[in-house]
């Protein structure tokens, strides 16, 4: 095919119909794509004060949908927001936007399934877009320009056949602006289950989750920020205006760190490029098994469970089941807002924060045996700093390796795999997964209590494990067992509603006429 030109004949480049599918694999989950589109509603541009997520059934379709009761879409957003790379998004009234690169609705959707459609009020009227791969596949088509030929294009190939069923879905956006998104032709689960379904399960009430087969047989403990879309979102942000409802139900904000215990909120850390110091929290989680930094840009969760400095190390059990939460402003998130860019300011940040980690985890074992503040109306559980430093004196010689007497502890690196080459932690990982068993006598020499209280603790605790194990699975195949059936029992209520709505757009669309009655 011959590229189109400019006036004065220069080729222009082309999008293949596949880069919609290439540029979406960038997510390596469906909750990572949903965060996209939660964004894109809590950005001050939209500013929405309620997102509704749920699922419903068009034509036999499964479909998954977005509302919003923000500002809506004029049709020149809508076509930035179908198009590649258009972000001019700007802090309104101190609040900041999350979206900067013009990208998150296209990988995020189309993550999703392989079509989505968009239905907006705004101010300045209502608006239709589409963004789908099977249209480009079907009609190997680039750009839609004519607003007669698009209607006619998204009535063809999406689950409304009629203007009317367009405007019945627009009028379904209660209030006078609003934006709704259906993506369907979701995803398969072939590549997560056994079963062939979409990657998202819907038979948990009140929930979207993911499901995995191999975890069941496994000792691999996936934290339910992963499985549970309802959890991802209780954390996504720090703070939120918006609320967001998921299966008709609010899902309540969890600050992370009322969760902690042993809770210390005096670190700080100043980078070069900014002003004012940024505060850390660091505290330990009450499942020992899930641990790291909870590393947050502008309110918004980007990396979950990064483990630093010494909790990269296996037999280093001071740090296990720590968790750091920050707020990286400082930083640049890469386009899918799972990760940042590897430059100096990112390494020079978790080199800090491997520092402050040993630090507090030093603390913490030096004053185990300190007064303990026990809170009546939460978990938490903070330490009396002011009394440990009153009792501590900095002069103390230490006798933790060689070279560390003196006036001045040394700091102990436990952050050199992070000046390791790829390369380097690649081949170290091998030997540290060796020694990734610790043994009893390790974890009770790591104790100050008696040995032998310690081995009575020992047993008491292998035998709750595995009275929990049991339970565990007893509860997963009831939960199996009842999801088969309330599966089949939605199959069915969605098939008499899909029957229902279908009989309802056909006497909208051809009502009986007075002829039609006389014939009859």
């Amino acid at each position: 095919m011959e590229a189109a030109k400019t006036d004065r004949g220069i080729p222009l480049s082309t999008l293949s119909t596949k880069f919609l599918h290439t540029n979406s694999t960038s997510h390596t989950g469906p909750f990572s794509a949903i965060a996209e589109i939660i964004d894109n509603a809590y950005d001050p541009d939209v500013d929405a004060e309620q997102i509704w997520i749920d699922k419903t059934q068009i034509r036999d379709m499964e479909c998954l949908t977005f509302r919003d009761n923000g500002n809506g879409l004029s049709c020149d957003l809508m076509h930035q927001m179908l198009s590649f790379g258009f972000s001019d998004k700007k802090a309104v009234d101190g609040k900041l936007p999350i979206g900067m690169y013009g990208n998150g609705f296209k990988c995020g959707s189309m993550r999703l399934g392989q079509d989505a459609i968009i239905l907006s009020k705004s101010k300045n009227g209502l608006c239709v877009g589409m963004l789908s791969q099977t249209y480009l596949e079907k009609t190997s088509a680039n750009v839609m320009e004519e607003h007669q030929a698009s209607l006619r294009d998204i009535l063809d190939h999406s689950p409304f056949n009629t203007e009317e069923e367009l405007h019945t879905e627009l009028r379904a956006i209660e209030g006078p602006t609003g934006t709704k998104i259906i993506i369907w032709n979701l995803r398969s689960s072939s590549q997560w289950t056994s079963e062939g379904n979409t990657e998202l399960d819907f038979t948990t009430e009140n929930d979207i989750r993911i499901l995995y087969d191999d975890i069941d047989n496994s000792d691999t403990s996936v934290p339910e920020i992963h499985s549970s879309l309802r959890a991802f979102c209780s954390i996504l942000y720090l703070e939120t205006s918006m609320q967001i409802n998921i299966r008709g139900q609010m899902v309540a904000t969890h600050k992370i760190s009322k969760g902690l215990r042993y809770i210390n909120n005096s670190y700080t850390y100043k980078p070069n490029s900014v002003k004012q110091k940024i505060p850390i929290t660091f505290g330990d989680n009450k499942s020992q098994e899930h641990y790291g930094l909870m590393m947050y840009y502008k309110k918004r969760l980007i990396k979950a469970y990064h483990r630093v400095g010494c909790q990269r190390k296996a037999r280093n059990l001071r740090s296990i089941g720590v968790i750091g939460v920050i707020e990286c402003n400082h930083l640049k998130p890469t386009h899918n807002k799972q990760d940042f860019e590897d430059d100096k300011p990112y390494r020079n940040t978790i080199k800090a924060l491997a520092e402050k980690l040993e630090e507090y985890s030093e603390n913490k074992k030096k004053n185990s045996s300190a007064n303990v503040e026990d809170t009546d109306d939460s978990d938490e559980m903070t330490y009396n700093y002011h009394q440990l430093q009153e009792t501590s004196t900095p002069n103390t010689p230490q006798t933790s390796g060689e070279g560390t007497s003196g006036t001045k502890r040394p700091r102990r690196n436990c952050d050199e795999e992070e000046s390791e080459t790829p390369m380097n932690l690649r081949s170290s990982n091998a030997a540290t997964r060796e020694n990734v068993e610790i043994s009893r006598e390790e974890l009770l020499a790591a104790n100050g209590r008696p040995t032998q209280e310690n081995q009575d603790l020992a047993k008491q605790n292998d035998e709750l494990r595995a009275q929990v194990e049991k339970l565990k699975k007893d509860t997963c195949t009831c939960q199996q067992y009842r999801a088969s059936l309330k599966r089949e029992v939605n199959n069915g209520l969605d098939a008499l509603r899909n029957k229902v709505q279908t009989l309802g757009r056909d006497i909208r669309t051809h009502p009986p006429g007075p002829t039609s009655q006389q014939h009859h």
